[in-house]
Formats: C-alpha cells, structure tokens, sequence
C-alpha cells in the first residue's frame, strides 16, 4: 500500500511511519525540514507545509491513503487543524483519494466525558478543555467536524492524554464517549491502532475514543 503521512514529524507522525515501513509499504511523508527527519532516506519527502495546496498535492500524488498526526504543536491559538484539514480534505477528493485515518483527541465531541465520574468530567470540562487547553480543543472540533462534512471514508482516532512511554498492547474503545476513567495511553498503542484501521472498515465515517 502506498500510504501519504501527513505530520510524519512529530512524535506519533514518526511512529507511524516506522510502522508503515516496517509492514512494507511505500511512504511519502510532507515535512518542514527534511534534513531533521530522521526517516528521510527511506521515504519519498515531501518538503512544505500543510498549509500548501502545492505541497499537499505532491505528498497524495500515488497515495492509497491517508495517515495523519497534524495538530498544534503548543497550546497557544495556531488554527492547524482548521487551516489544514480543509485544504487536505479538498486535495484528497479533487485526487479521488478516499481514506483518512486521523489523530484527533478525546475532546473534539461533547459526549466524551458522559462516562466519567462526575467530578471528573467537571474539572476536564471547567478547568481543562475551557482554560489552558482551550484552543486545542477548538482545533479538535473542527477537525472533527469537516471531516464528517466530507466525502471521504474516514476514522478519527480520539484519545485522551498521550504519554511516550511502551505501549499496553490492549486499550479500550468506545464509539460513544471516552471509556470510564480513561485519562491516557501511549503514542505506541495509538499509532498500533491507527495502523490497523488502514483496512478495517469498523469505524468507518465515525470517531472512536480509544484509552488505557
């Protein structure tokens, strides 16, 4: 399969493109700064940003689908997802290009927290989603939103917070809010189930809350 990997640099952008060259597929990743990647010489590079209908074009060029880690890199008002997910969503339907598997985070829906103790849902809601994560989330829900607005078969992968520790190898899903008190899991385990939805039809056009 020839998969397209958009935030390729980051943290869980790494792992996944370590898993898509270990199971033998052909990766091309869009960076910034190609000579800071650290997987540049086994993948087709792409050098820009996903802010470029230029670059974003170049990077799906042959693409069977989509893996994407896109998001602020601060928690400070940087508009990604908002400035990003569009363009790419445009790029990928112009291109007939239907599958996205993209990392979101648990507070992109409303019903994320219906399953949590009540006073912890009030301090994640009150003082965490509203004060300092503020803007991330808002990128979230945007995310979420034009993805679903879309013609493309996608998967958003919702997790809580992420930790760059070993994986579990096991984790809990839910279609419908974060699992009961579910507050983290690790790159490793996100980047595992990604991977697997490239062929999994499971979540198809829906989100799924995935946590410890």
């Amino acid at each position: 399969m020839r998969i397209a990997i958009f935030g390729a640099s980051g943290a869980t952008g790494q792992l996944l493109t370590d898993r898509c060259l270990a199971a033998g597929h052909e990766v091309t990743a869009l960076v910034r700064r190609p000579e800071k990647f650290p997987q540049r010489d086994r993948v087709r590079v792409v050098q820009g940003n996903a802010f470029d209908r230029a670059a974003i074009a170049d990077t799906l060029i042959g693409a069977d689908a989509i893996l994407s880690a896109l998001g602020a890199r601060s928690l400070k008002k940087e508009d990604v997802l908002e400035r990003a997910i569009p363009l790419l969503v445009a790029a990928m339907e112009q291109a007939g290009i239907r599958r996205i598997v993209a990392l979101g985070s648990a507070g992109a829906l409303p019903t994320a927290l219906d399953k949590q103790p009540a006073w912890r849902a009030w301090i994640v809601q009150n003082i965490v989603y509203n004060t300092f994560l503020k803007y991330p989330v808002a990128s979230q829900i945007a995310q979420f939103r034009i993805l679903s607005a879309s013609h493309l078969d996608w998967t958003m992968v919702m997790p809580p917070m992420l930790t760059n520790g070993p994986g579990h190898g096991s984790f809990r899903m839910d279609g419908d809010a974060l699992p009961r008190n579910g507050a983290r899991i690790s790159r490793t385990d996100v980047a595992d189930f990604m991977m697997k939805q490239l062929t999994s039809t499971e979540w198809l056009r829906k989100g799924v809350y995935i946590s410890w």
